[in-house]
C-alpha cells in the first residue's frame, strides 16, 4: 500500500471528518517493452523525415500543424 502523503481533519460545525491523502500513482507499476517474436530483442522507434527518408536529429525536431503550403511543397500529408 502506498504511504500516506497528509491526514488531517475537515470540519463542518460540530462534525468532523477524518481525511488521508495518499500519492495517485503507483511507483511499483510494471514497465514493458516492445520485443521481437523471433528472437526477444528490443524494438526501439526511429523519428524518420518522410520526404527524405533520413534518420532526424534528436535537436532539429519541433513541433508543428500541417498546412497547405507544407503540402504543396511536400506533397506528404
Amino acid at each position: 500500500m502506498p504511504q500516506m502523503i497528509w491526514n488531517g481533519h475537515i470540519t463542518f460545525g460540530l462534525v468532523s471528518i477524518p481525511v488521508a491523502l495518499y500519492p495517485a500513482e503507483n511507483p511499483e507499476e510494471l514497465d514493458f517493452t516492445l520485443l521481437d517474436k523471433a528472437d526477444k530483442s528490443p524494438i526501439g522507434y526511429r523519428k524518420v523525415n518522410k520526404a527524405t527518408g533520413e534518420e532526424a536529429v534528436r535537436g532539429m525536431i519541433e513541433k508543428g500543424g500541417r498546412t497547405q503550403e507544407i503540402f504543396d511543397r511536400t506533397g506528404i500529408m
